[in-house]
């Protein structure tokens, strides 16, 4: 009997033993499926996944800030310059990332709407700072900017500038990067080209926002200047109105030679037909905000801006790297880029080149002061725009590309 209950005591015990060592292993082979399957990245996904593919593979992130009008009237401008640092960041990423001090860095780019609203922009940009640690911030405005530059030096931060206007890198602010050239540099050929063409009346009819205003205040004195003279004296809200036969109509009353419009491209493109419509047959001066390919998409054809000068559309540029530029942006959005996506791509490149040339992905001076390193390092194939240098104001100098519309066709003028 005793031997009884030892041999069945014996088998108990090597069953459980035999139970035990089963489970053992297979919490082992779960264990590694898990890792297997934790170490497995897809380095085609979108920036919005790279915190995430980074963490995978053992490598950082650094996030990207951008602040711009992504709903409203404005929404396709702030769109398009949004998509030129995200197709940049794409790149960087598959090509694996770029590396700083022996730590691979993947790009997040971390967009928020502020509605074309300086101080939307302003909020925008502490709440990139204190939940995404932002070294460099995108904005397209120059309210917005403005609005930036009253704290981004204290609180440590680049300003990515798309915006023309010469007061933002003459308030000598050292955390500024002016990415497009300056406006003032459009007032002497538009000026001459439509004086000569048309005539030596202007009535002013450009977008609202400080930009407009701030374009007007140069043009206005250049213009009466040049012995021409202003006849009607306006902006549009584009952001409130939708219809502007009240206000083009007042200002034709007026019989100028010259319209001077601008803002958005595509309210812009409206202002042109309606004027058209009302028997306007003068020229256009184009603020550099808007774009003659954007308004194309608006007006069906350049026939309606026959007589306007503004800035060369990028699809007509003759740059080496704007062919594949333009048919992997195509493919990726499904329209051409207009200068918008193409200079913000080119300025997020120079930026992740000046932070490898300064050794840092955190210290905004050192980076702010290895711009010029950034644009020399620049891949070939992301020179879309020739920029040589970056001026002691911070402001990117490139020769300005204009462009003027006659007989329906985008004809290039040559700026002295």
């Amino acid at each position: 009997m005793r031997n009884g209950k030892f041999l069945w005591i014996i088998c108990v015990l090597f069953t459980l033993l035999f139970s035990l060592a089963a489970c053992n292993s297979t919490t082992t082979d779960s264990n590694n499926e898990e890792a297997n399957n934790t170490n497995e990245t897809d380095h085609n996904e979108t920036s919005d996944k790279n915190e995430e593919s980074a963490s995978a593979t053992n490598t950082a992130t650094i996030n990207i800030g951008y602040s711009g009008p992504l709903s409203g009237p404005a929404a396709f401008y702030g769109k398009r310059t949004l998509n030129g640092v995200l197709m940049a960041a794409e790149e960087i990423n598959d090509a694996g990332g770029f590396e700083v001090g022996g730590t691979k860095y993947m790009v997040n780019v971390v967009s928020l709407d502020d509605k074309y609203l300086p101080n939307e922009t302003a909020n925008n940009a502490k709440r990139l700072l204190q939940e995404n640690k932002t070294p460099i911030i995108f904005t397209p405005h120059s309210g917005g900017i403005f609005a930036l530059q009253v704290f981004n030096q204290q609180d440590k931060f680049i300003i990515g500038a798309y915006s023309s206007e010469p007061k933002i890198t003459e308030s000598g602010n050292t955390l500024t990067v002016r990415i497009p050239p300056r406006y003032d540099g459009y007032l002497e050929p538009f000026t001459t080209y439509t004086m000569e063409k048309f005539g030596k009346r202007i009535a002013f009819l450009p977008t609202a926002s400080q930009y407009g205003k701030d374009w007007s205040e140069k043009l206005h004195p250049f213009w009466e200047g040049k012995g021409g003279e202003v006849v009607f004296n306006s902006s549009i809200d584009f952001a409130k109105e939708t219809d502007f036969f009240t206000i083009v109509t007042n200002a034709l009353k007026e019989k100028p030679d010259v319209l001077f419009i601008g803002g958005p491209s595509e309210p812009t493109a409206k202002v042109a037909m309606q004027a058209r419509e009302l028997g306007f047959e003068g020229g256009f001066i184009v603020m550099d905000q808007a774009k003659f390919d954007e308004m194309l998409r608006v007006t069906g054809s350049y026939d309606v801006l026959n007589g306007a000068i503004g800035v060369m559309p990028l699809v007509n540029s003759e740059t080496a790297a704007i062919p594949a530029f333009v048919e992997k942006y195509k493919a990726e959005y499904g329209e051409d880029p207009g200068s918008e996506a193409g200079l913000n791509y080119i300025a997020m490149h120079a930026f992740v080149e000046a932070m490898k040339a300064a050794g840092t992905v955190e210290d905004v001076e050192a980076i702010h002061s290895h711009m010029q390193a950034g644009l020399d390092n620049l891949p070939e194939e992301s020179r879309i725009y020739i920029i040589p240098s970056i001026g002691g104001d911070g402001g990117f100098e490139a020769d300005l590309v204009v462009a003027a519309i006659e007989d329906g066709k985008v004809v290039p003028i040559e700026v002295d």
